[in-house]
């Protein structure tokens, strides 16, 4: 769904996208002290979107070390005083880094999601129940702003168990349910243990968003009959903003543009690429953000690995934008060799999503002989391991030492789910 004032063709778009990466490289130069320092002295206004490829890249790692003694975001553009919105990242891999927005820069989170709700054609009628506790994290604020801007209402459940939640969206009729993927199996797991038929519920969308479950088929089609609704995935972080939009079908996820603008950086760059790897057509995505003047990031290392193709021109869609082919794949960080095969998070979550029954796992690992070595628990209530690391073993060419758990004796998550749990400091 492309709103009647998008460019028409991909030239336009290009076009669209070179006048506001210009327009932010104006505001942001030189008033912007860690790209001033890193970018003051290159040539701009930019010809071409070529060009910026001869621009340095940006690191997470640059932006925590640039931050001034108070620990403040060190890409800010303004004095403090102008901006309005705290938000920090997860500290999935590292300590939480502080990141600030002016009331400019949330128009522009607004504008990217009201294109990412678009696709799921939320708008006024729905009531979006938001199943999140919140916190400093901007994914579900922005979230819960942008089902406002799209003109729905917009439900809050900080704070309630999710038995409540599951309740509040019955008495509020809800039609969206807005969660990550984890939490969208918790609840249909506390559904079926309290006897709810989740698929009574008016929900016909579910948009997931935090971790690659949206795009994985076995998670995905558990939460499709879960809800009997239409997933549909979502990417973003904290430090760039809400990026991207899955299909439908959850074939593939498309960047945001005019929003945003991407590029794929070969694995042959990468110190941690195989050879297998980097023939395999995964690239590591790099982003720019095409606003968000007051915390801007130019050619931004995601980590995220994915794989690009670029559609023809279709006069009655619009301007096709780049499509990454079955979403987020992995992350150049969370990539594990372990006895000679590389092993991503995603590749055991959707095998082990194959078998509905199993309510959760977990994954250890460990150093072993100067190696690497996984080793998986499971909620089964059919008690039979050996049929997951049959699976395992089936396809990705590894032994994983399987075993069963007491039911409820892992952890459940509301936010990005953290299933591998990594000892290998401790061996």
């Amino acid at each position: 769904m492309r709103s009647a004032h998008e460019p028409l063709t991909r030239a336009d778009l290009d076009r669209t996208k070179l006048e506001r990466l210009n327009a932010l490289l104006a505001e942001i130069l030189p008033a912007n002290r860690f790209y001033a320092e890193k970018c003051g002295d290159l040539p701009h206004p930019l010809q071409s979107l070529e060009d910026l490829q001869a621009w340095p890249l940006t690191t997470k790692e640059e932006l925590v070390a640039g931050a001034d003694r108070s620990g403040w975001p060190a890409n800010l553009t303004y004095p403090l005083n102008r901006y309005q919105r705290f938000h920090q990242t997860s500290g999935t891999r590292g300590n939480p880094m502080p990141v600030f927005d002016t009331a400019d820069d949330w128009v522009w989170w607004m504008d990217c999601w009201r294109a990412v709700l678009a696709r799921g054609d939320v708008g006024p009628g729905d009531r979006v129940l938001v199943a999140s506790s919140f916190g400093p994290y901007a994914g579900f604020w922005s979230g819960f702003d942008g089902v406002i801007a799209a003109g729905a209402m917009a439900i809050p459940c900080g704070g309630m168990t999710s038995r409540g939640r599951l309740d509040l969206a019955r008495r509020t009729s809800a039609t969206v349910l807005m969660a990550t993927p984890s939490y969208c199996l918790h609840l249909a797991e506390t559904g079926r243990e309290a006897g709810l038929d989740l698929t009574a519920l008016p929900i016909r969308l579910v948009v997931v968003a935090g971790e690659p479950g949206g795009s994985v088929p076995s998670v995905r089609q558990q939460i499709v009959e879960a809800f009997d609704a239409v997933v549909l995935d979502h990417a973003g972080a904290t430090e760039v903003g809400p990026w991207g939009v899955g299909d439908r079908e959850g074939s593939y996820l498309e960047v945001l543009e005019p929003w945003f603008h991407a590029e794929f950086l070969p694995l042959e760059s990468t110190e941690r690429a195989s050879e297998a790897e980097a023939g395999s057509g995964l690239r590591e995505l790099v982003l720019t953000t095409l606003g968000r003047g007051g915390a801007p990031v130019l050619r931004y290392r995601t980590g995220d690995l994915v794989q690009p193709r670029w559609p023809e021109d279709d006069a009655a869609e619009g301007p096709p934008r780049v499509q990454l082919i079955g979403g987020v794949l992995g992350r150049r960080d969370d990539m594990l060799v372990v006895r000679g095969v590389n092993v991503f998070p995603r590749a055991v979550d959707e095998i082990v999503r194959s078998f509905p029954e199993i309510a959760e796992y977990r994954v250890g690992v460990y150093r072993r002989a100067s190696l690497d070595d996984l080793t998986l628990e499971i909620e089964d209530p059919r008690n039979e391991p050996a049929r997951v690391a049959e699976a395992l073993k089936l396809r990705l060419g590894l032994r994983i030492e399987v075993s069963c758990v007491p039911a409820g004796s892992l952890p459940r998550f509301e936010g990005k789910g953290r299933r591998f749990v990594d000892h290998r400091d401790l061996s």
